[in-house]
């Protein structure tokens, strides 16, 4: 699969290695060119001018919309939300729906392995309306272990969500959400089920309808599109129960000086001017993504991502987290150098022009479950080669050589 051509920046920059695709995608030509040509020509407003431009400019913001629906298999494409990303959605489920129908002591299961975006949401519900978190565990394979619902000693009456990633930003452990929803019916757990699929989008072909969730959250920038546009999917009768988190301009149906009501779904929830030229770009990604076949992508990736654990594997002193097999993992691998700090690992590998990230990756609760307070992460997608991991291997060669390990 050759399509690095696609990409400027590594035309611009062609000594960097760029392994920090779970953070945020490169962008394709093809995304640059949507939104220059949007601006260019398309600029202005939409839903309100009867105006040609205004028309031309809500055929591409709602083409937009029902590209994304698509690409998610929903049933209606006004199930399709635009928020800022998928941080946005996942508030916009925890304060609309959440904050709304959930009472004190009412239970949210979520798992050891979130993200921030995830589990800060449910923290700050705990705080405001007394909601108690259940946290899953991980299974050796690093799989969520949703059985241990089964002896958990809570009412399952009191589970009212689920709240789950798809894809480990920092494992890259892919969980099975269609065996989680089967399970939850079948032990009759009326939770809603809401998935987490920052990490998984760009790399997986989703069907909401056969994962059997409830609601289904994104950010655009991971997925080739631009930043500051990602997304909810929620089934339509949810969207029309759930009350906006913001309100303003463009999301009501009428005001008075008594009050307001809300516009329909989902534009209740889009409050004032959207993300114009974002959702251009967001449309051409998925288009992008849709020519490439995102079968031949996952074909393409599960390749690199076994070169990568075999090279990583290898190399003496380097520990990885996480499984150490490709098989249900995306290529994003959480590793460290024994005797060097995660930082130290990463700015000698920025000076060969290697972009890892370092830290505890916005998932602070798995890292210390894992024992350790940050690890270098390194994460492919489809414009990699198996000679930029061959680059990573020789700069962590070369962070050995420095610190004597």
């Amino acid at each position: 699969m050759n399509l690095r051509k696609d990409f400027p920046i590594f035309g611009n920059r062609p000594e960097m290695v760029y392994l920090d695709s779970a953070a945020t995608s490169q962008k394709p030509r093809q995304v640059i060119a949507a939104m220059t040509e949007f601006l260019e020509k398309h600029n202005a407003n939409v839903h309100r001018g009867i105006y040609d431009l205004s028309q031309e400019a809500t055929d591409i913001f709602e083409g937009a919309r029902g590209k994304m629906a698509r690409f998610v298999g929903a049933r209606d494409e006004r199930e399709i939300v635009f928020t800022g990303n998928a941080s946005e959605a996942l508030n916009l489920v925890a304060l609309g729906y959440g904050k709304k129908f959930l009472t004190s002591g009412d239970i949210v299961v979520i798992s050891a392995a979130e993200h921030h975006s995830n589990f800060v949401p449910w923290l700050r519900l705990r705080k405001e309306i007394g909601i108690r978190i259940f946290m899953l565990p991980l299974l050796p394979d690093f799989t969520i272990d949703y059985r241990i619902l089964d002896k958990a000693k809570i009412k399952k009456e009191k589970i009212k969500l689920v709240a789950l990633t798809q894809a480990s930003n920092v494992l890259g452990t892919v969980n099975p959400i269609a065996e989680i929803a089967d399970y939850l019916k079948r032990r009759k757990i009326k939770a809603k089920l809401v998935v987490d699929a920052a990490q998984s989008i760009p790399h997986m072909k989703i069907d909401v309808g056969k994962l059997g969730c409830d609601f289904l959250a994104w950010s655009g920038h991971k997925m080739l599109g631009p930043s500051g546009i990602g997304g909810l999917w929620a089934r339509r009768e949810l969207l029309e129960a759930m009350d906006p988190m913001l309100s303003g301009s463009h999301m009501i149906n009428e005001v008075t000086e008594e009050g307001a009501s809300w516009n329909r779904v989902p534009e209740k929830f889009e409050t004032g001017t959207g993300r114009l030229e974002g959702a251009a770009g967001l449309g051409a990604a998925v288009d992008y993504l849709q020519k490439a076949g995102r079968e031949k992508i996952a074909g393409y990736e599960k390749e690199l991502t076994e070169y990568l654990l075999e090279t990583l594997i290898k190399i003496p002193r380097v520990e990885i987290y996480g499984s150490k097999s490709g098989k249900n993992r995306l290529g994003v691998v959480a590793f460290n150098v024994a005797g060097v700090h995660a930082h130290d690992v990463g700015e000698i590998l920025n000076r060969k022009q290697i972009c890892v990230r370092t830290g505890h990756h916005c998932a602070m609760p798995l890292l210390a479950r894992l024992g350790v307070e940050s690890t270098v992460r390194a994460s492919i997608y489809l414009y990699n080669t198996k000679e930029d991991i061959d680059r990573l291997a020789e700069g962590i060669a070369e962070v050995k050589k420095i610190f004597r390990v």
